[in-house]
């Protein structure tokens, strides 16, 4: 039914929309290799999250320069530029900072050699290897498209330029900061995302959830150590952590309606230090994936219940169980997409937009939703057409998202980009009437 609605949609933006959407075209020819140099600046000097200073100061010194009223130090590194151009709907761009603790293999000329203690104590590589460093190269060039091109728009353009998405609290941070408060809390939010498997060229969209809960659960399972010769005496807590392994795994699929997606995944097990050691605790790792906050919530007593039930059946103490690091789904607003994806088709053409799946990955662009506020990610394609054709000529599966050798074909990439970007923009703030 929505895509029905989005078609006919559709239809009225073609017949509105022309001369915007060359303007959009033209321009985008001609910008793509003045955005190069930052983008290949922004890849070889990436910073982890929390500790975005030279990105952030980067980002604000070309939002400045575009001509934006500029707010730095928002909720950590965070930077706002602010365009205004008369009356009319306050619309957010987003894009986000952070690079991850991996050591690039692209074999790029212009590839990350930067390294930084990571979260865990030890020293990494470091890589833009979800595609921020493109998210944020397209988001200044959608702030000089707008700078530009003040007689295509009324209202004002949010840029927001986020800290920390990859630890899944910067947008939370930049909310308890005074985002909506301190700055104007917008009437829509729009963000894109880079996709590893999608062809250049294209964007991905869909209404309602794109993005899961994420969550992530530490088990400190307990016994009584001694030696590994008399294990009478002893509580195994390895053999604890092996039987509930087994039960949390029929959480999934026996507590929940298989209508509700939903993983749970024991990502790292530790227990003991030699062989005929019985250990007095293991450790264990979880990653928690679902869509309905009632499913998220269900999953979490579960988790607990089977813990304490696997202790007590052993007769050891009980464990500890604590969950961290989560984020909510991200949930499309219906009648957000429907508005803006006819934009996409009018510039695009209707083929080179695509209807995708949900995924299980985590985003903290859901805060923003959570604040009130209606959101709509998108997704780019960033893989050259003839790559996907060659990997599955070949059966071999393409670099994914967080991967070491991800490199995203950043020329049409970021044309699609500004194109899908800018139009959305425009599809939400009324052209200026002389």
């Amino acid at each position: 039914m929505l895509r029905c609605l989005v078609a006919v949609t559709a239809c009225v933006i073609l017949a509105a929309s022309g001369a915007r959407a060359a303007d959009v075209h033209a321009w985008a020819d001609a910008e793509v290799e003045r955005l190069i140099p930052l983008y290949e600046h922004l890849h070889q000097n990436p910073e982890l999250s929390f500790e975005e200073r030279e990105t952030a100061r980067r980002i604000a010194d070309e939002l400045q320069a575009a001509g934006c009223e500029v707010t730095t130090g928002v909720g950590g590194h965070g930077v706002v530029g602010l365009l205004k151009n008369g009356n009319g709907p306050t619309v957010m761009f987003r894009c986000d900072l952070d690079a991850l603790p991996v050591a690039e293999e692209t074999g790029l000329p212009f590839a990350s050699t930067k390294t930084a203690v990571a979260a865990g104590g030890a020293e990494s590589g470091l890589m833009h290897a979800c595609g921020h460093d493109l998210h944020m190269t397209n988001f200044i060039g959608v702030a000089r498209f707008l700078a530009a091109h003040r007689h295509d728009w009324t209202g004002t353009a949010m840029l927001v330029a986020q800290p920390a998405e990859e630890r899944g609290n910067g947008a939370q941070r930049m909310i308890e900061d005074g985002l909506f408060t301190r700055l104007p809390k917008p009437q829509f939010a729009l963000a894109l995302h880079c996709d590893s498997s999608m062809a250049t060229g294209r964007v991905g969209w869909r209404a309602g959830y794109v993005c899961a809960n994420t969550d992530s659960c530490d088990i400190v399972v307990r016994g009584r150590g001694g030696h590994g010769s008399r294990p009478e005496g002893c509580i195994d807590p390895i053999v604890q952590a092996a039987q509930l392994v087994l039960d949390l795994q029929t959480i999934v699929s026996r507590e929940i309606s298989p209508f509700e997606p939903a993983v749970i995944t024991v990502g790292s097990i530790h227990g003991g230090s030699k062989h005929n050691i019985i250990s007095d605790e293991c450790r264990l790792q979880l990653t928690i994936r679902s869509y309905d906050p009632a499913v998220r919530d269900r999953l979490h007593e579960s988790i607990r219940r089977k813990a304490f039930a696997v202790a007590e059946s052993f007769g050891a103490p009980e464990p500890t169980v604590t969950f961290d690091e989560g984020t909510p789904a991200v949930f499309n607003d219906e009648g957000l997409v429907m508005r803006v994806v006819p934009s996409f088709e009018a510039v695009l053409g209707e083929e080179n937009v695509l209807p995708v799946e949900p995924v299980m990955g985590g985003e903290d662009f859901s805060f923003y939703s959570l604040a009130g506020v209606p959101v709509f990610m998108f997704r780019l394609g960033t893989v050259n057409p003839d790559e996907i054709e060659a990997a599955r000529r070949e059966g071999r599966p393409l670099p994914t998202l967080h991967s070491a050798k991800y490199a995203p074909d950043v020329r049409p990439a970021l044309r699609t980009g500004l194109v899908a970007s800018t139009q959305a923009l425009l599809s939400l703030m009324p052209p200026r009437v002389e």
